[in-house]
């Protein structure tokens, strides 16, 4: 019903290669809602997605990922969306890098490439 429930709740977390590790975020209605989940499982940011996703279907806990991500298993019914309410938009993502003069063949490469409408490739 409510973020804070998840506290009660094995979690799968992320971890970044920092070490830092954000609390998860939700947003209702203008309220602003942070927790620190716990669970048994703790995977790397990036490469442990599949492996986080792969648990969360083994019922392992809850997870926390870009809705994108996790669709697919939505509607084959392996994973079950909860707090749907309290989701957040994802407008992104974003590029910053500085200026326009002087940038980097393979960053250039990178930009051009993620401007280009998916399936145009």
């Amino acid at each position: 019903q409510h973020p804070r429930d998840l506290l009660g709740h094995s979690c799968i977390r992320g971890r970044f290669p920092s070490g830092v590790m954000t609390p998860w975020e939700f947003e209702r209605d203008g309220e602003v809602v942070r927790v620190d989940t716990t669970g048994p499982l703790l995977v790397s940011i990036g490469g442990g997605v599949d492996l986080a996703i792969d648990a969360a279907i083994a019922g392992v806990g809850i997870l926390w990922l870009f809705e994108d991500w996790v669709r697919p298993h939505f509607e084959s019914g392996a994973l079950e969306a909860v707090l749907e309410p309290w989701w957040q938009e994802f407008s992104g993502p974003f590029l910053y890098y500085p200026g326009r003069r002087l940038v980097p063949a393979p960053l250039r490469a990178f930009i051009d490439y993620i401007k280009t409408p998916a399936g145009h490739w």
